[in-house]
């Protein structure tokens, strides 16, 4: 361990997955972790800046973007001069004003102070790590995440037919899916998987299935896109446990990342795409930064610029309606075993040594 005082908290709330991934990044240090509770956000605002002020760590850093928890760390940084880093998953100004274009101003401001007085950035992806340094970090790294799972090729196998069974999804049929969160944006009537049901509907296979794992306010909104499915062919089981995650992933032959050419999505790899990755699952996607830079040979990449658009769920619905077992087996064969990118201990080294630099 390295001795140093380092408090820790992340603005998706104390016991989030987000908490825990910053845990993880940071195992070689002796770390306090901050509760932030988002049902009184005030208080916990108050709560980080009390203990800071009181323990004066040599560092605060935060995993995520939320404003109160930004406030903090400005706070501190500004009176206190305690240095502050933090970490994002997302284009905050982008990701904010796609859902509320009256915000863009005050939050494009906010990106850009946050950065400009940070010691510097985590980013989930290098396009990330390049915008921070833009708006003035002084110092960047990227750790862009890990299955929290692995299986053997057999154990796949295994979950396969299991959870087929399970489902009631018939042995010889052709998967198409997704697990994710569904959340519902209002703007573009979207959630994740919406794509997937309307190319589905749009084809005319009797083999085709979907498969989409995950809870969120755009649930019921799917189900009611599957009502039309006569002959039970979309299965929506809602969350499963993270335990569980590869296993279903198993029962998939194609998995759906779709993600908006934009200043939204082209700054992410989504989180999903480790696991995609260790359940041996080909990808069809956007033609995204990521669709090139580290997909290689076992991806789709499909036009158009958002996945709730004509053009991108035609293109999808035409792979549906030709796609081969044959194929998808070429596509598997061409995911690598590993990539360095999603490995946890190099991305723990990685940030360890980025930390040490800064308490230097």
């Amino acid at each position: 361990m390295v001795e140093a005082k380092i408090l820790v908290f992340a603005t998706n709330g104390t016991k989030s997955n987000d908490e825990a991934r910053i845990l993880k990044l940071l195992q070689n240090f002796t770390v306090q972790v901050m509760e932030f509770e988002r049902s009184d956000k005030f208080k916990s605002l108050l709560n980080i800046i009390q203990q800071a002020v009181h323990t004066k760590p040599r560092l605060v850093v935060m995993e995520g973007t939320g404003f109160v928890g930004g406030m903090a760390c400005l706070w501190l940084r500004l009176f206190f001069g305690i240095p502050y880093i933090f970490s994002s998953g997302d284009a905050i100004a982008p990701f904010i004003s796609l859902n509320y274009p009256i915000l863009a101003p005050i939050v494009n401001l906010y990106e850009q102070i946050l950065c400009r007085f940070c010691a510097g950035f985590i980013g989930w992806t290098p396009y990330l790590v390049g915008r921070a340094l833009t708006f003035g970090a002084p110092k960047a790294v990227t750790a862009a995440g890990w299955s929290h799972c692995t299986r053997t090729m057999e154990q796949l196998a295994d979950s396969r037919v299991k959870i087929r069974k399970q489902l009631g999804i018939p042995e010889d049929s052709l998967v198409f899916g997704l697990l994710g969160s569904i959340a519902w944006t209002q703007r573009f009537q979207y959630c994740y998987g919406y794509e997937l049901l309307k190319a589905f509907h749009k084809t005319n296979r009797q083999d085709i299935s979907i498969l989409v794992v995950g809870n969120g306010s755009g649930l019921n909104y799917l189900q009611k896109l599957a009502a039309a499915d006569l002959e039970k062919r979309i299965f929506l089981p809602g969350n499963v446990p993270v335990e569980q995650v590869l296993d279903y992933m198993a029962a998939m032959d194609v998995a759906s990342l779709p993600q908006s050419v934009d200043r939204v999505g082209s700054f992410r790899y989504t989180t999903k795409i480790s696991e995609y990755l260790a359940a041996k699952l080909p990808v069809v996607t956007s033609q995204i930064p990521m669709a090139y830079d580290i997909c290689g040979d076992w991806i789709w990449k499909l036009p158009g610029a958002k996945p709730w658009e004509d053009t991108y769920i035609k293109s999808l619905a035409n792979l549906m309606q030709k796609i081969t077992f044959e194929e998808i087996q070429i596509k598997q064969k061409a995911i690598p075993n590993q990539i360095s990118d999603f490995d946890l201990e190099q991305q723990v080294v990685r940030v360890t040594n980025f930390i040490n630099d800064i308490l230097l």
